[in-house]
C-alpha cells in the first residue's frame, strides 16, 4: 500500500513554479515562437493581406513551393551511437570568408512591405549572427543603406540584368565600391511568374486602397502607422533611374539575358560571382566551365516556373558532377535547421533563408529577424548532436536518404534508386 500524507506546501511549491509574466508584448509573442511555422503563423496575424500573400505566395498553383518543403519533410536521418557531440561548431568557410552558420539571408524585394525596418534589420540581424545578408536589386533600403547597417559583415548582392543594362552594371560597379564581397547573378526571372494571389488582392506598390484592403487593415493598425510615418516606400537602389515602379519591374525583367550577358557581368565584378536559379545538371557543368564560384540550386522559391525542379533532390546530382570545381548551395523551402543539416550532408557548401527570415520580421521587426535565426541555430545545433556530429565537416550523405513521392513515369527501380 502506498502511504498516504496530507499535502506539503512547501513540496507543492517546488512542483508549482509560476513561469514569469512577460509584459513586453514582442517579447512575449516571439519568445512563444519556437518554430519558423509559429513566426509564420504570427506574422500572418499582423500583417495585411497583400503584404503576407505577397510573402507567402508562390506561383500559379504553388505546387513547386509545395513539393520543395514536401521533399525537406521527406527525409530520414541515419544517426550514430555513442558518438558524443557535446560541443558542435556550426561555422563554414563561404567563397573565402566565415559564416557562423551554414545558412546566410536570401535577397528578397520590397522588403520594407513586410515590416517597415525591411533590409536593415535583415542585415542588423546577419551581422549580430556573424552570416552574409544578400541585398536585392529591388530592395526597399540602398546599398549604402545595407551597408551602414553592416559595416563590418559580409554583404552580398543579388543583380537583376535589365532591359536597359547599364543601370545593372552601374549597380554592380556601387556595390562593389562599398565592399559586398559576392554578387549574386539571378538567372530565373526572364518573365515574371505569375502570382495569382498578388492578382486576386490588387497588390500592388505602394498598395492601392479599397473597401477590402482597409477592413482587413482594420484589426492591423499598427502596420499602418509604420507604413504611414516612415520614409516612402520605393526601390532604394534603382530610386534615381526615372520611371514608375510598373516600369522598373517590367525593365528588370529580360527575357533576351544569355550567356554574353554573364561574361560581361564576370568581367567587371571583382570579387566571387554565384548564379542563382540552376535547375538542371547541364546547365551546372557550363556554369562551372565558364569559371563561376559557386551555383545556387534554386527555383526562386517556387515563384516563378510552377512545377519547376526541387532544388534538394538536384542536389546530390550536381554535386556528384561539379561539386568538386565549385561551391554548391541550396534554397526554397527550408523552414527548419535540420533542412539545412540535410543539405549540407548531401553535399550543399551553404543555403540560403527566403521567407524564415521574412516571417520573423513581420512577427516583430530586428527582434523578430534575430528570433527566426535563433531558431535555425538550435535546430542545427540538435540535430547535429543527435546525429552524433561535432562539426559540419562530418556530416556525409550515408545520414541522409531521400525518400521519394515523384518518381517520373517509365523509370526503373535503378533509377528511382539513383533519384533518392
Amino acid at each position: 500500500m502506498t502511504k498516504r500524507q496530507l499535502p506539503v506546501p512547501a513540496e507543492m511549491l517546488e512542483l508549482m513554479q509560476f513561469k514569469k509574466i512577460e509584459l513586453n508584448g514582442k517579447k512575449r509573442r516571439l519568445g512563444s515562437a519556437l518554430t519558423i511555422a509559429d513566426l509564420r503563423t504570427i506574422a500572418k496575424r499582423r500583417t495585411p493581406k497583400a503584404a503576407f500573400d505577397y510573402t507567402d505566395g508562390g506561383a500559379e498553383g504553388e505546387l513547386s513551393l509545395a513539393r520543395a518543403r514536401q521533399a525537406f519533410e521527406d527525409i530520414e536521418f541515419h544517426p550514430s551511437i555513442l558518438r558524443p557531440a557535446e560541443h558542435v561548431d556550426t561555422s563554414v568557410e563561404i567563397l573565402g570568408g566565415p559564416s557562423a552558420l551554414p545558412f546566410g539571408i536570401a535577397p528578397t524585394g520590397f522588403t520594407r512591405l513586410m515590416q517597415t525596418e525591411g533590409e536593415t534589420a535583415g542585415a542588423g540581424a546577419a551581422a549580430a549572427a556573424g552570416i552574409p545578408f544578400t541585398l536585392s536589386t529591388l530592395g526597399t533600403t540602398s546599398i549604402e543603406g545595407v551597408k551602414a547597417a553592416n559595416p563590418n559583415g559580409r554583404n552580398w548582392f543579388q543583380l537583376y540584368v535589365m532591359r536597359q543594362r547599364e543601370i545593372s552594371y552601374e549597380l554592380a560597379r556601387r556595390a562593389g565600391e562599398a565592399g559586398f564581397d559576392t554578387l549574386m547573378f539571378t538567372v530565373d526571372t526572364p518573365v515574371a511568374g505569375a502570382r495569382l494571389r498578388d492578382k486576386r488582392n490588387g497588390f500592388s506598390i505602394p498598395p492601392q486602397l479599397s473597401i477590402g484592403t482597409v477592413l482587413n487593415a482594420i484589426p492591423r493598425p499598427w502596420w499602418w502607422i509604420d507604413f504611414l510615418t516612415t520614409p516612402k516606400l520605393e526601390f532604394a537602389s534603382l530610386s534615381d533611374t526615372g520611371g514608375t515602379v510598373g516600369d522598373l519591374l517590367n525593365a528588370a525583367m529580360d527575357p533576351t539575358i544569355s550567356y554574353d550577358d554573364l561574361a560581361i557581368i564576370r568581367d567587371l565584378w571583382p570579387g566571387k560571382i554565384l548564379i542563382k536559379g540552376v535547375q538542371n545538371v547541364e546547365d551546372s557543368v557550363r556554369l562551372v566551365n565558364m569559371g563561376v564560384d559557386g551555383i545556387i540550386l534554386s527555383n526562386h522559391g517556387g515563384r516563378q516556373l510552377d512545377r519547376a525542379p526541387i532544388p534538394f533532390h538536384l542536389l546530390p546530382q550536381v554535386v556528384r558532377e561539379v561539386g568538386r570545381d565549385a561551391t554548391i548551395m541550396v534554397d526554397t523551402g527550408i523552414m527548419n535547421g535540420a533542412d539545412i543539416v540535410a543539405s549540407m550532408a548531401l553535399g550543399a557548401k551553404f543555403t540560403l533563408i527566403g521567407r524564415a527570415y521574412l516571417y520573423g520580421l513581420m512577427a516583430g521587426g530586428r527582434e523578430g529577424v534575430d528570433r527566426a535565426i535563433a531558431i535555425l541555430r538550435d535546430e542545427i545545433e540538435r540535430t547535429m548532436r543527435l546525429l552524433g556530429v561535432s562539426h559540419l565537416g562530418e556530416l556525409e550523405p550515408r545520414h541522409v536518404t531521400q525518400l521519394t513521392r515523384l518518381v517520373p513515369v517509365g523509370s526503373t527501380p535503378s533509377e528511382v534508386t539513383r533519384l533518392v
